[in-house]
């Protein structure tokens, strides 16, 4: 069986009177599948909660603890940063390439009680604000810009204010964990039924139609059926999955490692395609080498082979890398002088070499006789006058460049240590069911977190923080919807 192809399909014929019946099922207990578990429970459902790993957590529990949240949270507040749910709609449209005006608004006008909901599971963010540029907070500071609210056009559509909520976790690698493990407590607070090492195979659907009634499971060499209201896939992304990325995102099959859990191989999506369930955005990545932090890094150029400027290099991260995904041979080298060169702790662009003069830095990266000349030149002589009329970035992060040696940092996929995962998956209304090509639901079913699509998009607009954001919020919404419609009342 290929890794592109579709589980089978089950008639409830299989579903008899012995069978073990619970109100929703969740697939994978990652950030989206614990809070739409315990959303379910809370609102009376009665809850089984699948995951195929020994441990909860999937994916989710390796990623740092950054919520995309705002609207006037405490710790906007409590730091002076103002917001504003029709500011952060504006932003978040902006930079979506086909903004879901629904879902937008209303993940907007959650947002203040998202926050609140997550600190009500055992835990505080940090009210204090990290000002300098980085991929995620170092220490436990509770906020930070994560996206491109400063960065041109999108300061010009909306008023920027930083909305990367960090968990008191120091480090960027295992900050969500504490989320994950206070989610497990509540579940067992609320009574879910959590098999671990147990996976869905297939779903059940109602004889004559697609709506979906029952789940097959597996665990070893054991399988079995359950029968329920709804099924909730929360099982995450394909990354691992190198038949789906060969056909999808051929690019994260260039680099050298992937974020993602064992099991994010796209069972969870093609489920919901086995019943008819359409997708969206799957040719669509988060690929990125940061070359920040230090953060004076950022007042370099990058140029592509030809010797040009593409970005604005005070864009996030994930947002210049996609656009060194656009280049020729997907080439491009930070240029930094000795005023502004520093060398990262940990280097995903590997320092090439430094000259003496920009004409031997030329001819020493291939590049055309006099075109990094020029781009210098140019960028310098704005800089100077704190103005970047070619990409506008940002007057604190302009400096000429002019006090030789100058140094290069390679960005080119295959050199540069990129990182990343996939953004595309089931298409989903705002209650997280599970729409078909010609946008009808199907009834039974729903998604969330890297299993469907919602705000995340593309690696252009992406901020830190929106995958545990809207997967723990639509989540939230599936886990609701899904527990109302056991009673007929959703």
């Amino acid at each position: 069986m290929s890794g592109t192809d579709l589980p089978e399909v089950l008639d409830a014929s299989v579903l008899t009177d012995e069978t073990e019946s619970f109100d929703v099922v969740v697939v994978g207990f990652g950030i989206s599948g614990g809070s739409a578990a315990l959303e379910a429970a809370r609102n009376g459902a009665r809850v089984l909660l699948l995951e195929r790993a020994a441990v909860h957590g999937g994916t989710s529990a390796m990623s740092g603890g950054a919520f995309y949240l705002g609207g006037g949270t405490a710790v906007q507040q409590a730091t002076g940063h103002e917001d504003s749910v029709e500011e952060m709609v504006n932003y978040l449209t902006a930079v979506s390439r086909d903004p879901d005006a629904e879902k937008i608004r209303a993940y907007c006008e959650g947002s203040v009680e998202h926050f609140e909901w997550l600190e009500g599971l055992g835990f505080e963010f940090e009210r204090s604000y990290y000002e300098k540029k980085a991929v995620i907070q170092p220490g436990t500071e509770g906020l930070m810009y994560t996206g491109n609210e400063k960065v041109h056009p999108f300061n010009t559509q909306a008023v920027p204010s930083p909305r990367g909520h960090k968990v008191p976790v120091a480090g960027d690698t295992e900050g969500t964990k504490l989320v994950m493990d206070l989610l497990r407590d509540r579940l067992a607070d609320e009574g879910v039924e959590v098999r671990y090492e147990t996976g869905a195979s297939a779903l059940v659907v109602a004889t004559g139609s697609t709506d979906v009634v029952g789940v097959r499971w597996k665990r070893f060499a054991e399988t079995g059926v359950v029968r329920c209201h709804a099924v909730i896939l929360a099982a995450g992304g394909f990354v691992m999955n190198e038949d789906m990325v060969a056909k999808f995102t051929p690019n994260l099959a260039e680099k050298p490692f992937v974020l993602g859990s064992t099991y994010d191989d796209g069972l969870g999506i093609r489920l919901g395609e086995s019943v008819g369930g359409a997708t969206a955005f799957m040719e669509e990545a988060f690929i990125t080498a940061p070359f920040y932090p230090p953060s004076r890094l950022v007042k370099g150029i990058v140029v592509n082979k030809e010797g040009r400027r593409f970005v604005a290099e005070d864009s996030y991260h994930a947002r210049t890398s996609a656009f060194v995904m656009d280049q020729p041979d997907h080439a491009a080298y930070l240029i930094v002088d000795s005023d502004h060169i520093e060398h990262p702790v940990f280097p995903l662009a590997p320092f090439i070499d430094g000259w003496e003069t920009i004409e031997e830095m030329e001819s020493g990266l291939g590049l055309p006789e006099g075109s990094l000349v020029a781009t210098l030149s140019t960028y310098n002589e704005n800089a100077a006058r704190g103005d970047d009329p070619d990409f506008h970035k940002q007057p604190e992060w302009l400096a000429p460049q002019t006090n030789g040696p100058w140094g290069a940092f390679d960005l080119t996929l295959g050199k540069a240590l990129y990182a990343g995962f996939t953004m595309g998956g089931l298409a989903t209304d705002v209650d997280g069911r599970v729409r078909r090509q010609d946008g009808a639901v199907i009834n039974g079913i729903y998604a969330a977190g890297a299993c469907a699509s919602n705000i995340a998009q593309d690696a252009k607009g992406y901020s830190s923080g929106t995958q545990l954001g809207e997967g723990s919020f639509f989540g939230r919404r599936a886990g609701r919807h899904a527990a109302a419609s056991r009673t007929g009342t959703s």
